[in-house]
């Protein structure tokens, strides 16, 4: 099993292309509870989040190659056991999301649920992606395919994951509950909402869409995302939710600083009329 990881990260770092990583991907930053039993344990920007469960734990968001260590450090300084991570999420097949997918499943050998429509994509470490441009990463193994508004069960906890597809094939938001005291509060980790730079989201003047379906995901993801009951906001980037501002606040407003319905209504009406005016420009465009 470690030979053949050892050999897949060795061919995928022989193939893939130099990319610049934003430093805020990789600077770490002090784990810390969201609320009840969610935490966060990603980088700057880069996010990833830590379930504590009875029976185990649940990482959602490998990120990249080099994020496990700091992952794993920051779940570790929280008083908690790397080993005891049983399951692996991700939000999206893109390598700065689940390059160091394959790391973390050999380490602790944590059952990987993915998405269907990013199956594919992870398994072959970015090579069936619809994107060209991309990384490549070292390839993981599946353990379950989700299909939209499948959920996953551990120790009393229950996250359901939406098909908010467009961004990748398989891009997921999580949502799940937090009891924070009497509270209840519902949690939503937006998987993503906008395409990358150069995807074709119609076809128009000669120039196919990025693939089949692709604008039909992005009104199905929309239409779910403004459905969706949200009391604390979340993302698998720190700059959807304002992360690092509302860390600042922290030490005045506690865990309420992740209460935020309204900047989560915003961002998604925000991301929605960006979306609709990529598309008409796509469609004039000559």
């Amino acid at each position: 099993m470690k030979v053949r990881f050892l050999l897949a990260f060795l061919l995928t770092l022989a193939l893939k292309p130099c990319y610049a990583v934003p430093a805020d991907w990789t600077t770490p930053i002090a784990p810390f509870r969201i609320s009840g039993n969610l935490y966060y344990v990603g980088s700057r920007d880069l996010a990833s989040y830590l379930v504590v469960t009875p029976k185990g734990n649940i990482i959602i968001n490998a990120n990249l190659d080099s994020s496990p260590a700091l992952i794993r450090q920051s779940v570790e300084t929280l008083g908690f056991q790397w080993k005891d991570t049983k399951v692996l999420l991700s939000s999206q097949a893109h390598y700065d999301h689940v390059a160091g997918a394959a790391q973390i499943i050999n380490e602790t050998n944590a059952k990987h649920i993915v998405m269907d429509g990013d199956v594919d994509v992870i398994k072959s470490g970015g090579a069936t992606d619809f994107d060209p441009t991309l990384a490549h990463f070292a390839p993981a193994r599946v353990d379950r395919i989700l299909h939209d508004n499948d959920t996953v069960t551990l120790g009393g906890t229950i996250i359901t994951a939406h098909k908010t597809a467009g961004h990748t094939k398989g891009c997921t938001t999580w949502t799940m509950q937090a009891h924070e005291g009497a509270r209840t509060l519902n949690v939503v980790i937006v998987g993503g909402w906008a395409a990358n730079p150069g995807v074709q989201l119609v076809a128009a003047n000669g120039k196919p869409e990025a693939y089949p379906g692709i604008g039909a995901d992005f009104d199905h993801a929309f239409v779910t995302l403004a459905a969706l009951p949200c009391d604390i906001f979340l993302g698998a980037h720190g700059i959807y939710f304002d992360l690092l501002g509302k860390v600042d606040r922290m030490p005045k407003e506690g865990p309420a600083v992740w209460i935020d319905p309204d900047g989560y209504r915003k961002a998604v009406a925000d991301h929605e009329a960006a979306y609709r005016e990529e598309v008409a420009r796509q469609q004039s465009a000559k």
